[in-house]
């Protein structure tokens, strides 16, 4: 574990102490609870309603503020995604036989909120909770090939460009000009950009006002997924992006197919 900072703890220890017994608190009952100082309780308390996480009340206590609300409302969106893509990304890692992962768009970075990691992945743990840079992974290039290219600039300039392999798009231009050949295609590839020897394709998932708000994809070790498996893996990772989709509300303009020995998938 990395440096804790106590000031922190001490700030979420009280948020903690608000529940549905108990959602007002004074300053003092604040301070006592929690074996502070009243001016060091003082401090955090205003650091607290200063980004909206507590607010003051008439009566002078404070209670829990909108900022929770918001939080506690990504989460339950998250959740939601998450249960309802995880049926679909199951059956797309048995017949990919590769890892899958499915990622929301989290500022300027993706945030992996499901995975189902192959038997062949050399990682000993789950992707589940890491942040990646978006334009060195499929999913984070898929989810900036749909956003404004005022926006992916604004991103650029805030995050940069860092280099990760010999691979990795460190020029904004060279990065522009994939993200468009992406929103042609409707796909996106790591071409071992984030990882040595890893390659991946993903696909965008949109919600139901056309925004983008996900991407899932197949990753593994096999360069044949950017070579004669890609048709077939591109093909299956776009259509379980739009059927994630779908689930959001979103009516794609052209429905992806996938060809099987029982016939296609899709309309």
């Amino acid at each position: 574990m990395g440096t804790v900072i106590q000031s922190v703890l001490k700030a979420i220890d009280i948020l903690h102490l608000f529940s549905p017994d108990e959602p007002r608190l004074s300053l003092g009952e604040i301070s006592r609870r929690l074996n502070l100082p009243k001016s060091t309780a003082h401090n955090l308390v205003n650091t607290l309603a200063a980004r909206h996480f507590i607010e003051q009340q008439e009566d002078g206590r404070y209670a829990l503020g909108p900022a929770i609300i918001a939080l506690t409302q990504a989460v339950r969106i998250n959740v939601e995604l998450r249960d309802v893509a995880a049926p679909l990304l199951r059956e797309l890692a048995e017949t990919a036989r590769e890892s899958v992962y499915l990622a929301v768009l989290d500022g300027t970075f993706a945030l992996y909120i499901y995975a189902v990691e192959s038997s062949a992945r050399l990682r000993a743990r789950t992707a589940v909770g890491d942040r990646a840079h978006l334009h060195c992974t499929s999913v984070g290039k898929a989810m900036l090939s749909a956003l404004p290219e005022a926006q992916v600039r604004a991103i650029i300039r805030e995050v940069g460009l860092p280099r990760f392999t010999d691979r990795t798009l460190t020029d904004p231009e060279a990065l522009l000009q994939e993200l468009a050949e992406t929103r042609q295609r409707g796909f996106a590839l790591d071409r071992g950009e984030h990882e040595a020897h890893n390659y991946c394709v993903g696909a965008p998932i949109f919600d139901r006002r056309g925004q983008v708000i996900a991407a899932c994809s197949v990753s593994g070790t096999d360069p044949a997924i950017l070579g004669e498996r890609l048709p077939d893996l591109a093909a299956r990772v776009l259509y379980v992006a739009q059927e994630i989709g779908r689930y959001q509300g979103y009516l794609p303009s052209r429905s992806a197919m996938i060809h099987t020995n029982h016939g296609p998938l899709g309309a």
